[in-house]
């Protein structure tokens, strides 16, 4: 196969990754006429990873948070996409390696973003459900709506408390999000749908190995998180770790148990570099080290931004947050950067704008950490609305989800709980036999 792209006098910028940051900064150098941009990405559309958690509770449909990178694109003839993955890179040669076949390059940009970290416990990597992807999403949907249909024609308690019990491990803006929505549910919604179950018996646990939740916000922030998920009938345990999972059971590093089928892991990120780097080129977390430029340690043609890069401020001795307004940031300011490249003017360094951090826990229920101000309640509610909707992609996607968001707050009964499985083609023996093995260890667990 072969990338097909053109040689034309234009620098070649190949962005890896259409996250935040690599969408933002395509964007600022798909008209100019210094570049021809190669935006490389494992799937055709944008992902707004804040709102993964509406999807895996049925909130939204997993449409309303995807926008088609061609859509974004369309009229941008510098602009070649390409979907595929990449598989190392080589830097003596400027050469991307993808699956498509090479693609050179002038400047590199890694915008690889982040993945979930298990912190190598290899029982959790099999039987947790992660959520860092909109097919992980809507993967957990089907789990657990699925677990509620299951639950009416079992025979024991315990496999019923198996199957409505939800652990969710990680006290971070995900975490505390996804179990107010599902507290929330509990108390709204799933009766509605399943009059023969007693919800009373589904117990929502949140684990968090730190002694607050929420950790980069402000105490008063964290203290209302808490007060809203208890009263939300939320069982929080701080200062535990989860040590083991086996399926059935979870097991915390002071010796206690939980019984759930249902272990959500959102208790870290790491990242996602390329291979090819030189190993002293990383630093904690898998994160990518670069200067107050962008550009990667030792090199002056690769950069990298976001969640996969790590640039140290007076401010940040630790990096960055791996949040979106830090990718959203340095994507702009390395567009900017790139027009000082090719008009050999001297590079602009980055500096970090914390335009604050913020949280939902429920119906009415946020806790938002602004520079200048800090406030929780119905008020703060409507402000992590309207400042997630304003970040969407799309007119089309933001009139879908207020109305979807508008609709949920008047009228519980919505649409969207559906389970959607993929249907097997005829004669596809391998599927046939990975799906019985499917079946198989869900049925042990």
């Amino acid at each position: 196969m072969n990338p097909n792209i053109p040689q034309t006098d234009r620098k070649r910028v190949v962005i890896v990754g259409a996250g935040f940051g690599g969408l933002k900064l395509a964007r600022k150098l798909s008209q100019a006429k210094e570049f021809q941009v190669v935006l490389i990405n494992k799937q055709n559309y944008h992902e707004f990873q804040p709102l993964y958690y509406q999807v895996a509770t049925a909130g939204l449909e997993a449409n309303s948070i995807l926008f088609p990178l061609r859509v974004v694109f369309g009229n941008c003839k510098n602009v070649h996409i390409r979907v595929t993955t990449v598989t190392g890179i080589r830097t003596a040669e400027k050469t991307v390696d993808t699956e498509l076949g090479p693609i050179t390059y002038d400047y590199l940009v890694i915008a690889t973003g982040a993945d979930t970290n298990f912190f190598n416990q290899q029982n959790i990597i099999e039987k947790a459900l992660p959520m860092k992807s909109v097919a992980e999403a809507i993967a957990l949907r089907n789990r657990m709506l699925q677990n509620f249909e299951d639950a009416l024609s079992v025979e024991t308690e315990d496999e019923k408390e198996g199957l409505m019990d939800v652990v969710v491990v990680g006290g971070g803006p995900t975490g505390v999000e996804l179990c107010g929505t599902l507290a929330e549910m509990r108390r709204t919604v799933l009766p509605q749908d399943y009059p023969e179950l007693d919800f009373k018996m589904m117990d929502i646990y949140l684990i968090e190995s730190g002694g607050e939740l929420l950790g980069p916000m402000s105490v008063q922030s964290q203290e209302h998180s808490l007060d809203y998920l208890q009263k939300l009938g939320v069982h929080v345990r701080l200062n535990t770790r989860v040590k083991d999972f086996d399926g059935r059971i979870v097991t915390m590093n002071d010796g206690s148990t939980l019984r759930t089928n249902n272990l959500i892991w959102a208790a870290g990120v790491k990242a996602n570099p390329l291979a090819g780097l030189p190993p002293e080129t990383l630093g904690r977390g898998g994160r990518i080290l670069v200067n107050r430029f962008n550009q990667v340690q030792g090199f002056t043609d690769i950069f990298a931004i976001g969640d996969v890069a790590l640039m140290t401020e007076e401010k940040w001795p630790n990096g960055h947050p791996q949040i979106a307004q830090p990718a959203i940031q340095q994507g702009k300011h390395l567009a900017k950067n790139f027009f000082h490249i090719v008009r050999n003017q001297p590079l602009e360094e980055f500096t970090y704008h914390d335009l604050g951090t913020m949280a939902t826990i429920g119906r009415g229920l946020a806790v938002v950490d602004l520079p200048f101000f800090k406030f929780q309640g119905f008020f703060a509610w409507l402000t992590w609305l309207f400042v997630h909707l304003m970040a969407i992609v799309g007119v089309k996607n933001r009139l879908s989800i207020f109305i979807n968001w508008m609709f949920n707050y008047l009228n519980f009964r919505n649409s969207l709980r559906l389970i959607i499985k993929p249907k097997l083609p005829k004669g596809n023996v391998q599927a046939m036999q990975e799906k019985i093995s499917d079946q198989l260890e869900v049925s042990k667990t």
